[in-house]
């Protein structure tokens, strides 16, 4: 067997590039064999990457733009229609209201019961109903009693609304009108955040 040649390297090779019918000298081929890629290419390889480097930061501030003038738009067209809103959900409750009373979908006695809680003293009290919900109140204080005051004096008011009351004392006026509920929610709706 002719000559052998054997090389050790202290480390493992990374790359081998096989040179056919390549002008041998020490410097291009390590030149060549280190990076193939010409002096030109490499220029222009990095040219297209700063290219595309500079498109990126530009579509990402053009993004964070957009994102901005969304949230700007999104919070004052909340602002914007949190009055109508408002109003809207009001109206709802009025309609669904309107048509439990129509239908007499509702407990006089839980109303009258509620306004009296809030009464301050439980002496010469008039409670002034609509005639049509007058009998009910009458029946189930008297027949059940539940823990009305002695006192307390049912009124026909043709001017209170089905499923309202008015509570008269010595100490005031209490009102359960449906109307002026619907305004304290309807305002307490636009004061919320």
């Amino acid at each position: 067997m002719p000559d052998t040649l054997t090389v050790n390297l202290d480390r493992p090779v990374e790359s081998a590039v096989i040179l056919q019918d390549h002008p041998v000298d020490a410097a291009s081929s390590r030149a060549g064999a280190m990076n193939p890629a010409s002096d030109a290419e490499r220029i222009r390889l990095m040219e297209d990457l700063q290219t595309q480097k500079n498109l990126c930061g530009e579509v990402c501030r053009m993004l964070e733009g957009v994102a901005s003038k969304l949230n700007r738009f999104y919070n004052e067209a909340v602002a914007g229609h949190k009055a109508e809103i408002a109003g809207l959900s009001v109206e709802i409750a009025r309609k669904i209201l309107t048509q439990k009373v129509a239908d007499g979908d509702y407990e006089i006695e839980a109303i009258v019961r509620e306004t009296l809680e809030n009464t301050p003293a439980y002496e010469d009290i008039v409670i002034r109903v609509n005639p049509d919900d007058l009998a009910a109140c009458q029946k189930v204080w008297r027949d059940e009693g539940n823990g009305a005051p002695a006192d307390v004096k049912f009124v026909a008011d043709q001017d209170i609304g089905r499923a309202e009351c008015v509570l008269e004392s010595p100490k005031g006026v209490i009102k359960s009108l449906i109307e002026e509920n619907l305004e304290q929610i309807g305002k307490a709706l636009n004061k919320a955040e």
